[in-house]
C-alpha cells in the first residue's frame, strides 16, 4: 500500500519499490508530482505501487518442488510467540501434509482444495476448526505466491460458488453462559471434586475478572494486590507440556478491580495455603496442580520431546501415534515407531503423592469444571460418560469414590450448565456486565480487549464507573450466596461454608 507524505504547503505520494526501499510519485520526465490533498497522493502512490509490482521481473517457479517441501521450508523460517508455532505445526502434519504433502505447488488447484475441506467436514471435524486449517493453508501458499512460485493462491475462497448454506456451514454449537448463582454452585462442585479449596476460590475468581485460563494458571501472588489483580504473565502449555511464561494473549497487560468479597477471598486463601516458589519457573504462583505429577520430565532416559525431535514431528503428533494411531499416516506412525525404537523411548507415570504444580488444561477442564458444570464424568474408555455419584447426607453432596461408588451412592448431580466451558466463565462475566449496564470502555479494559474506533478514542473510564461495577458485583454475590443458602445453611467447603455462615 503507497502512503501520502506532507511536503510543506503540498502532499507528495510515496510507494514500495523493493523491500526497504521506496519510490516517489513523478511525472514523465522525472519531476515529484506535488498533490493538493492526502487522498490524491495516496491514491497516486497505490496506483504506482500497482504498477510498479506488475512490472517487477518474477522468479522462476520451481516445478519440482512438493507442497512438502516448501511447507517444511517455510515453517522453519517463521519467528513467532510458541503457541502460535506450535498450532501452525499441528495444522501442517495433521491436516494439510497428510491431503497435499507429495503434489507439486504448481499443480494445487482450487478444485482440490475444496475437495480436501469437504473429506475434512465428512470426517465429523468442526467447521471452525477446518476454517481455521484452510486459513493456514492459505497463508502458506500466499508466501508462495509471492514468491514466484504459483501464479495463483488456490485456498483463496471464492464467492457466489458451491451450495448457498448462509451461516449454517459455519455456525457452532451455542456458547453456554452462566450467572453468578452458576458461577458460586459450580465452584463449590469443583472443590468437592478436588477434596480443597483452590478450585473454588480460583472458579469464583475467573468467574468475577473474566480472567483467561492461562492468566489464572499464571498469577503469581505478587500481583494479588487489595481490590485489585494485575494481569502480567499467563502460563501457556506447550504440546511437549511444558507450560511457558508468556505475555498475556495481545499483550493485553491490564490491572482488573477486585471489589471487597474475592480481595477477602484471595487474601484468605494465600494465608491458608502458604503457596511456595515452583521447582518449573522459580516463583510463587497463587494456584497449584489438583492431580499426581507426571513423572515424565524427571524420569532418566528420552523424553517425548526427543522423539519428536528424531522424528521431525511435533510432540503432538507423537502422543497420538502412542494413543490413538489411527489418526496418523502410516508413513508419520513408521518414523516415529522408528523413533522410538531407536531412542529407547519408555513412557513415564506418576510419581506417588506429588502433586503437579499447576493445572493442566484438559485435566481441570475434562475432571473437575465439565463434571461440576453439568453433573456428568466424561467417557474414558472403556467406561462411558456417567453422572457424578453422591452421598447425600449434607449438600449439595459428596461424590462417592472408588469400587462400588454407584451402588453406594444416594443420587447424582443434576446439571447447572451442561456444556459450559471454563473459558465460557469469561463469556458469562461479560455478559454480567452487559446486563449491569456497564460502559464498553470499563469492558474492554477489565477483559484486555482492545477497541480502536473514534468513539473509543473520546471515551474515558471514571473512578465512579468503577464503584458502581463493584458495587453491582457485590450486590449479584450476596444475592448469590443467599440464594445458596436457602439450599442449605452450610457446605463441606470450608470457604463456603464460613461465607455461608456469614450471611
Amino acid at each position: 500500500m503507497g502512503f501520502a507524505e506532507k511536503r510543506g504547503n503540498y502532499w507528495r505520494g510515496r510507494f514500495k519499490t523493493a523491500p526497504g526501499k521506496y519510490g516517489t510519485v513523478s511525472d514523465q520526465v522525472g519531476d515529484v508530482i506535488k498533490f493538493d490533498t492526502k487522498r490524491d497522493a495516496k491514491r497516486a502512490a497505490d496506483l504506482a505501487e500497482a504498477n510498479a509490482a506488475k512490472q517487477a521481473p518474477r522468479p522462476r517457479a520451481d516445478l519440482r518442488i512438493t507442497f512438502g517441501e516448501y511447507v517444511r521450508s517455510w515453517y522453519a523460517r517463521q519467528d513467532l510467540a510458541a503457541s502460535t508455532m506450535q498450532n501452525y505445526r499441528r495444522h501442517i502434519e495433521n491436516h494439510l501434509l497428510p491431503a497435499f504433502e507429495e503434489t507439486p505447488l504448481v499443480e494445487l488447484v482450487s478444485e482440490g482444495v475444496d475437495l480436501w475441506e469437504k473429506k475434512e467436514r465428512a470426517a465429523g471435524y468442526a467447521a471452525s476448526s477446518i476454517k481455521t486449517w484452510r486459513s493456514t493453508l492459505h497463508l502458506i501458499l500466499s508466501d508462495a505466491e509471492a514468491e514466484g512460485r504459483m501464479s495463483s493462491n488456490p485456498a483463496t475462497k471464492r464467492r457466489g460458488r458451491g451450495r448457498r448454506a448462509g451461516r449454517r456451514r459455519n455456525r457452532g454449537p451455542e456458547k453456554v453462559f452462566t450467572d453468578m448463582r452458576g458461577v458460586l454452585l459450580i465452584a463449590e462442585r469443583a472443590a468437592m471434586l478436588s477434596g480443597r479449596d483452590d478450585e473454588f476460590v480460583a472458579v469464583v475468581t475467573k468467574g468475577t475478572t473474566g480472567m483467561r485460563f492461562g492468566e489464572l494458571v499464571g498469577l503469581e501472588t505478587e500481583y494479588v494486590r487489595r481490590n485489585s489483580i494485575r494481569v502480567e504473565w499467563q502460563l501457556y502449555e506447550l504440546d511437549s507440556g511444558e507450560l511457558t511464561r508468556v505475555p498475556p494473549k495481545d499483550d493485553s497487560y491490564r490491572t482488573i478491580d477486585a471489589p471487597d468479597f474475592l480481595s477477602d477471598l484471595l487474601t484468605a486463601h494465600i494465608v491458608a495455603t502458604k503457596p511456595k516458589p515452583c521447582a518449573c519457573h522459580g516463583r510463587t504462583y497463587l494456584f497449584s496442580g489438583h492431580r499426581p505429577a507426571n513423572g515424565a520430565a524427571s524420569a532418566p532416559g528420552p523424553k517425548l520431546l526427543d522423539v519428536a525431535r528424531l522424528a521431525e514431528v511435533s510432540t503432538g503428533t507423537v502422543s497420538n501415534v502412542l494413543n490413538r494411531p489411527e489418526m496418523v499416516p502410516e508413513g508419520t506412525r513408521a518414523k516415529v515407531a522408528d523413533a522410538v525404537a531407536q531412542l529407547g523411548y519408555v513412557r513415564g507415570g506418576p510419581k506417588p503423592g506429588q502433586l503437579a504444580p499447576h493445572w493442566r488444561r484438559s485435566g481441570f477442564a475434562t475432571w473437575l469444571f465439565h463434571p461440576a458444570a453439568s453433573g456428568w464424568y466424561p467417557r474414558a474408555a472403556p467406561q462411558p460418560a456417567r453422572p457424578v455419584p453422591i452421598l447425600g447426607g449434607t449438600f449439595p453432596g459428596v461424590p462417592a469414590r472408588g469400587r462400588g461408588a454407584v451402588s453406594r451412592a444416594d443420587a447424582c448431580w443434576t446439571s447447572i450448565a451442561t456444556g459450559l466451558t471454563p473459558h465460557g466463565l469469561r463469556h458469562s462475566h461479560k455478559t454480567m456486565m452487559e446486563e449491569m449496564g456497564v460502559p464498553k470502555k470499563l469492558q474492554d479494559d477489565r477483559m484486555g480487549h482492545a477497541d480502536g474506533s473514534v468513539q473509543a478514542r473520546y471515551s474515558h473510564i471514571t473512578a465512579a464507573m468503577r464503584q458502581r461495577l463493584m458495587d453491582d458485583l457485590t450486590a449479584q454475590w450476596e444475592t448469590a450466596l443467599r440464594a445458596r443458602r436457602a439450599m442449605s445453611s452450610g457446605s463441606p467447603v470450608r470457604a463456603l461454608d464460613a461465607l455461608l455462615r456469614a450471611v
